[in-house]
Protein backbone atom coordinates (compact mmCIF):
# COMPACT_ATOMS: atom_id res chain seq x y z
CA UNK A 1 0.00 0.00 0.00
CA UNK A 2 1.41 3.38 -0.96
CA UNK A 3 1.71 6.26 1.49
CA UNK A 4 -1.02 8.21 -0.30
CA UNK A 5 -3.46 5.29 -0.11
CA UNK A 6 -2.77 4.78 3.58
CA UNK A 7 -3.26 8.46 4.32
CA UNK A 8 -6.52 8.49 2.36
CA UNK A 9 -7.75 5.40 4.21
CA UNK A 10 -6.92 6.94 7.61
CA UNK A 11 -8.68 10.18 6.65
CA UNK A 12 -11.76 8.27 5.49
CA UNK A 13 -11.79 6.21 8.70
CA UNK A 14 -11.53 9.36 10.82
CA UNK A 15 -14.33 11.09 8.89
CA UNK A 16 -16.54 8.01 9.18
CA UNK A 17 -15.89 7.76 12.92
CA UNK A 18 -16.68 11.45 13.39
CA UNK A 19 -19.84 11.13 11.32
CA UNK A 20 -21.00 8.11 13.31
CA UNK A 21 -20.44 9.96 16.59
CA UNK A 22 -21.29 13.58 15.79
CA UNK A 23 -24.34 13.22 13.52
CA UNK A 24 -26.42 11.06 15.90
CA UNK A 25 -25.44 13.30 18.82
CA UNK A 26 -26.53 16.42 16.94
CA UNK A 27 -29.75 14.72 15.81
CA UNK A 28 -30.61 13.72 19.39
CA UNK A 29 -29.86 17.24 20.64
CA UNK A 30 -32.08 18.75 17.93
CA UNK A 31 -34.89 16.28 18.66
CA UNK A 32 -34.70 17.14 22.38
CA UNK A 33 -34.70 20.86 21.59
CA UNK A 34 -37.70 20.56 19.26
CA UNK A 35 -39.43 18.35 21.84
CA UNK A 36 -38.96 20.99 24.51
CA UNK A 37 -40.24 23.65 22.13
CA UNK A 38 -43.37 21.94 20.74
CA UNK A 39 -43.79 18.88 22.98
CA UNK A 40 -42.91 15.21 22.74
CA UNK A 41 -45.90 13.88 20.79
CA UNK A 42 -45.87 16.64 18.15
CA UNK A 43 -42.12 16.06 17.70
CA UNK A 44 -42.69 12.33 17.24
CA UNK A 45 -45.52 13.03 14.79
CA UNK A 46 -43.27 15.41 12.83
CA UNK A 47 -40.53 12.79 12.61
CA UNK A 48 -42.99 10.14 11.40
CA UNK A 49 -44.48 12.57 8.87
CA UNK A 50 -41.01 13.44 7.51
CA UNK A 51 -40.17 9.75 7.16
CA UNK A 52 -43.45 9.01 5.36
CA UNK A 53 -42.98 11.96 2.99
CA UNK A 54 -39.39 10.86 2.43
CA UNK A 55 -40.49 7.32 1.55
CA UNK A 56 -42.94 8.64 -1.04
CA UNK A 57 -40.30 10.94 -2.54
CA UNK A 58 -37.65 8.22 -2.61
CA UNK A 59 -40.02 5.85 -4.37
CA UNK A 60 -40.88 8.45 -7.01
CA UNK A 61 -37.36 9.79 -7.53
CA UNK A 62 -35.81 6.33 -7.39
CA UNK A 63 -38.13 5.15 -10.17
CA UNK A 64 -37.27 8.26 -12.18
CA UNK A 65 -33.52 7.72 -11.67
CA UNK A 66 -33.90 4.07 -12.71
CA UNK A 67 -35.77 5.04 -15.91
CA UNK A 68 -33.12 7.63 -16.80
CA UNK A 69 -30.36 5.11 -16.16
CA UNK A 70 -32.08 2.53 -18.38
CA UNK A 71 -32.61 5.16 -21.09
CA UNK A 72 -28.92 6.14 -21.04
CA UNK A 73 -27.81 2.51 -21.22
CA UNK A 74 -30.22 1.70 -24.06
CA UNK A 75 -28.86 4.65 -26.04
CA UNK A 76 -25.32 3.31 -25.38
CA UNK A 77 -24.32 6.47 -23.55
CA UNK A 78 -22.14 6.57 -20.43
CA UNK A 79 -24.65 7.12 -17.57
CA UNK A 80 -22.41 9.14 -15.22
CA UNK A 81 -25.06 11.70 -14.23
CA UNK A 82 -27.73 9.04 -13.95
CA UNK A 83 -25.53 6.88 -11.73
CA UNK A 84 -24.76 9.81 -9.46
CA UNK A 85 -28.49 10.61 -9.24
CA UNK A 86 -29.28 7.00 -8.33
CA UNK A 87 -26.56 7.01 -5.66
CA UNK A 88 -27.78 10.32 -4.22
CA UNK A 89 -31.39 9.06 -4.09
CA UNK A 90 -30.21 5.86 -2.37
CA UNK A 91 -28.16 7.72 0.24
CA UNK A 92 -30.87 10.37 0.66
CA UNK A 93 -33.51 7.69 1.14
CA UNK A 94 -31.41 6.01 3.80
CA UNK A 95 -30.99 9.32 5.61
CA UNK A 96 -34.73 10.08 5.36
CA UNK A 97 -35.62 6.75 6.96
CA UNK A 98 -33.20 7.44 9.82
CA UNK A 99 -35.00 9.33 12.58
CA UNK A 100 -33.68 12.83 13.06
CA UNK A 101 -34.12 16.33 11.74
CA UNK A 102 -30.53 16.83 10.58
CA UNK A 103 -30.43 13.56 8.64
CA UNK A 104 -33.84 14.36 7.13
CA UNK A 105 -32.61 17.76 5.98
CA UNK A 106 -29.62 16.25 4.21
CA UNK A 107 -31.77 13.40 2.88
CA UNK A 108 -34.29 15.80 1.35
CA UNK A 109 -31.39 17.78 -0.18
CA UNK A 110 -30.18 14.59 -1.91
CA UNK A 111 -33.61 13.38 -3.02
CA UNK A 112 -35.51 16.47 -4.15
CA UNK A 113 -35.15 16.99 -7.92
CA UNK A 114 -34.43 20.72 -7.64
CA UNK A 115 -31.65 20.37 -5.03
CA UNK A 116 -30.08 17.14 -6.31
CA UNK A 117 -28.09 18.93 -9.07
CA UNK A 118 -26.38 20.99 -6.34
CA UNK A 119 -25.56 17.80 -4.43
CA UNK A 120 -24.34 16.19 -7.67
CA UNK A 121 -21.95 19.10 -8.33
CA UNK A 122 -20.65 18.92 -4.75
CA UNK A 123 -20.14 15.16 -5.15
CA UNK A 124 -18.21 15.74 -8.37
CA UNK A 125 -15.97 18.30 -6.64
CA UNK A 126 -15.21 15.84 -3.83
CA UNK A 127 -14.41 13.11 -6.34
CA UNK A 128 -12.20 15.42 -8.36
CA UNK A 129 -10.24 16.35 -5.24
CA UNK A 130 -9.82 12.74 -4.11
CA UNK A 131 -9.15 11.07 -7.47
CA UNK A 132 -6.49 12.89 -9.47
CA UNK A 133 -7.50 11.15 -12.72
CA UNK A 134 -10.89 12.87 -12.75
CA UNK A 135 -10.08 16.28 -14.18
CA UNK A 136 -12.25 19.23 -14.97
CA UNK A 137 -13.18 19.14 -18.66
CA UNK A 138 -11.66 21.71 -20.96
CA UNK A 139 -14.15 21.28 -23.79
CA UNK A 140 -16.95 23.32 -22.22
CA UNK A 141 -18.98 20.39 -20.86
CA UNK A 142 -19.95 20.35 -17.23
CA UNK A 143 -17.96 17.25 -16.31
CA UNK A 144 -16.45 13.97 -17.41
CA UNK A 145 -18.61 12.00 -19.82
CA UNK A 146 -21.74 14.01 -19.33
CA UNK A 147 -21.90 14.85 -15.64
CA UNK A 148 -24.60 17.44 -15.29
Amino acid sequence: MSRGTGRLRRRFTLLLLLALLVVPTLDIAIIIGVGQLIGGWPTLALLVLESALGAVLVRREGARAWRELARALSSRRMPAGELSDAALVLVGGTLLLTPGFLTDLVGFFFVLPFTRPLARRALLRVIQRQVPLVRRPTNGTSGPTGWR
